[in-house]
């Protein structure tokens, strides 16, 4: 019998998520790395009811992120999942989410309960209400999936990007979030891809054949031009390059 595309991304997420656990002893031992954990581990009973309820909507464009903050998919597991946005447009429901080993002092998880909100990601998800409608309107053109699955922590609390480590460190990584993509693409039947940030358009890039690739300003309040407007000019843009 021919699996779900729901469980087929569940078992891609799974061999994403040990392939990047893997990894992250490497990651910890770069001088800007202080903490390093895996939102697919703790955060899984979020994540896998992202995909049971919205992956099979036919969506056959990609949205395609970098990596997690840690007010969004840390706490909620869905890619840019500021907590009110997975709540009430992902109709993610409340599980007991701990707290990993490894977790910054000063960044825990709290799962759904997390009161502060991830900028991006409500940027993000209201974009996309708003331009659909409703959120099954959402996933029948769309779907959303973070290249690398990983919360890199400086010992701060800054957000370490991929781009920031040295390719000797991070590229064992991004070769299995690669191979994950590559899955993900199949997976689905996506025919289009489209980067959130010029960094995700170049991995995409790197990976995929015969697919179209294009990319959104990244909604990040560090970026001169999500801000711009007040937000204005990030959702024409935004909303200029999806279905």
């Amino acid at each position: 019998m021919v699996e779900s595309i729901s469980e087929q991304l569940k078992d891609a997420a799974l061999r994403l998520s040990e392939d990047c656990n893997r990894g992250t002893g490497r990651i910890l031992r770069h001088k800007s790395v202080a903490h390093v954990t895996n939102p697919l581990d703790y955060a899984w009973a979020y994540h896998e009811q992202f995909l049971d309820k919205w992956s099979g909507f036919g969506a056959k464009t990609l949205l395609l992120g970098m990596n997690p903050g840690p007010y969004g998919m840390a706490q909620t597991g869905v890619p840019f999942g500021a907590t009110a946005m997975a709540r009430d447009i992902l109709k993610i429901e409340e599980r007991q989410v701990v707290t990993p080993e490894g977790a910054h002092p000063k960044r825990p998880i709290e799962g759904l309960s997390m009161e502060r909100q991830e900028v991006s990601g409500t940027r993000f998800w209201s974009m996309l209400s708003d331009h659909y409608g409703s959120t099954e309107a959402i996933f029948s053109n769309i779907f959303v999936v973070n290249h690398c699955p990983l919360l890199i922590l400086a010992e701060t609390g800054r957000n370490v990007t991929p781009v920031d480590l040295p390719k000797s460190i991070i590229e064992p990584v991004l070769k299995a979030c690669d191979r994950h993509l590559e899955s993900v693409v199949n997976i689905m039947g996506i025919d289009s891809v489209v980067g959130v940030g010029n960094y995700a358009k170049k991995r995409a890039q790197s990976v995929l054949n015969d697919v179209d690739i294009d990319a959104m300003w990244h909604p990040s309040p560090a970026s001169p031009l999500a801000n711009r407007n007040g937000g204005a000019d990030w959702r024409a843009n935004a909303t200029s390059k999806i279905p």
